[in-house]
């Protein structure tokens, strides 16, 4: 049998309608058809996303008159951080020769802070991850979702058990003083700097296993196997081989809780005191009590970039480190 596209030349046969044409065009062209798949994301992303923060860096040059929003260009709120002084603002030794150091210097603080609590959350999350990994055998899936019985509450509620437990008549001073080891309720294990890190890394833990424990599973095993045939112990063994290769789920653990802590306001409210605000904390003021939307704008985008940087210094580093060590 012979087909008609066979029996008629081409200038000959019929075009195509409109709708078969834009079938075809899409079937050759797969970059616009991975568009057009990722498109209701991109268009939450987009609408969710990008807008406010474009809206939020606009905002960041006008300036607050009274009640209203004066439109017009200006750098004034980022000089208002940025303003220099001949008196400096001392915080653990360090000076801030600034105007106004309060913006920067709850920044820094707030670095810390989540620098401090991210640690804190790795070197809780990486035990359990290596234990799920390789030695648990049976019912792994029942462990994860054990795992992520946390995030089961609310993010409030987890943080606000903490101000229960750590309270002045609070689980542990009840327990101590019951036991007798103290004759009075311990002052200093709420509203400080400390309890914001226990809070922040109790409540992200649970992020951070699971990349973790992602990294721990592609493990080839056949490569400890090998390590141990030629001699290496257990420590050099996880030194040399499931440290490194592992690194990629820390670091992403890392960037997961390190991230987001810094801009938290909700547990330094709850738990912080006046000792333990942090930049969120800030922000969320300037934005309601103080009315300064401008300001608390330009506040925000120095908060975000300054993130951005230090992501980015740090993946930098660390892929610059893995290259150096392979050329070795």
């Amino acid at each position: 049998m012979v087909s008609a596209s066979e029996t008629l030349p081409s200038h000959a046969m019929p075009p195509l309608p409109a709708g078969q044409r834009l079938r075809a065009w899409l079937y050759r062209n797969e970059a616009v058809r991975g568009y057009l798949l990722l498109s209701p994301t991109l268009l939450v992303m987009v609408g969710l996303m990008v807008l406010p923060l474009l809206g939020m860096l606009a905002m960041s040059f006008f300036t607050q008159k009274y009640v209203t929003i004066d439109y017009s260009f200006t750098l004034d709120n980022y000089w208002t951080i940025f303003e220099p002084s001949s008196t400096p603002a001392y915080f653990l030794g360090i000076p801030f020769y600034l105007h106004k150091p309060i913006y920067l210097l709850l920044l820094f603080k707030s670095i810390l802070i989540s620098l401090a609590s991210t640690a804190a959350v790795v070197l809780l999350a990486y035990p359990m991850a290596y234990f799920l990994a390789f030695r648990v055998t049976k019912h792994k899936m029942a462990w994860l979702i054990l795992i992520t019985v946390p995030f089961w509450t609310s993010y409030l509620l987890r943080v606000f058990a903490w101000k229960i437990i750590l309270g002045y008549n609070g689980v542990i001073n009840s327990g101590l003083v019951s036991l007798g080891i103290i004759d009075k309720p311990l002052e200093f294990l709420l509203y400080n700097p400390f309890a914001v890190i226990i809070t922040l890394a109790h409540a992200w833990a649970a992020v951070a296993i699971l990349p973790i424990y992602v990294s721990l599973e592609k493990i080839d095993r056949s490569l400890l196997e090998a390590a141990t045939d030629l001699g290496d112990s257990r420590l050099e063994r996880f030194l040399r081989i499931t440290l490194p290769l592992s690194l990629p789920g820390t670091i992403a653990a890392s960037l997961l809780v390190f991230i987001p802590t810094v801009g938290d306001y909700i547990t330094p409210t709850l738990v912080g005191g006046t000792s333990g605000i942090m930049i969120g904390n800030v922000v969320q003021s300037l934005f309601s009590k103080g009315n300064n939307a401008p300001l608390a704008a330009a506040v925000s985008v120095v908060s975000m970039m300054t993130i951005t940087i230090m992501v980015c210094i740090f993946l930098w580093s660390v892929g610059r480190s893995r290259m150096t060590r392979r050329e070795i």
